[in-house]
């Protein structure tokens, strides 16, 4: 009786472990995304493959020892254009106190208003990067990197994007 309950466990065992295994291969196989969300009239999920087909632009930025940093991203306002965001001629008044929300894959988060990133407002092109000197972000920096040009702290250059939420500001 011994012999089978203690068969009957190794069995269950390898079959959790089976399982465990095949999620593990189906989730570390998932492509990386970044999401654009909320406020928006079309919930965007960009994979890293469609992000590097995108047009692309240089943006050079200092990082915290003042060393300047070349990467190559896309443009947010081209993704938020992508998404519907309220830009432009309609930014104006309770659409200024929209703001976008950027997030990264460890829970850090800041904030943009909306004026802060339309050329409307602002001559300043903040890209989303996924490369640095040419190749690809490393781990722990990528593979989405917000960079903010032309800040004295680079705190609003997020490592690790994940979404980008835009959102009404309320009292």
């Amino acid at each position: 009786m011994r012999e089978r309950f203690l068969a009957i466990i190794f069995l269950a065992t390898l079959f959790f472990a089976n399982i465990s295994n095949s999620l593990y291969a189906q989730n570390s196989s998932k492509e990386p995304v970044v999401k654009i969300e909320g406020e928006v009239l079309k919930t965007l999920s960009i994979s890293i493959s469609d992000f590097g087909k995108m047009p692309h632009v240089e943006q050079n930025m200092k990082d915290r020892d003042g060393k300047i940093q070349h990467y190559s991203g896309v443009p947010v306002i081209e993704l938020l254009k992508e998404a519907g965001v309220t830009l432009g001629k309609e930014l104006k008044g309770e659409n200024l106190t929209k703001y976008m929300l950027v997030r990264a894959s460890d829970g850090y988060e800041v904030i943009f208003s909306l004026a802060e990133l339309d050329p409307a407002f602002t001559n300043r092109v903040i890209i989303l990067a996924d490369k640095k000197d040419g190749k690809p972000l490393e781990d722990g920096i990528g593979p989405f990197r917000l960079v903010v040009p032309d800040e004295n702290r680079p705190a609003r250059s997020v490592h690790e994007v994940s979404n980008l939420i835009i959102r009404f500001a309320k009292e």
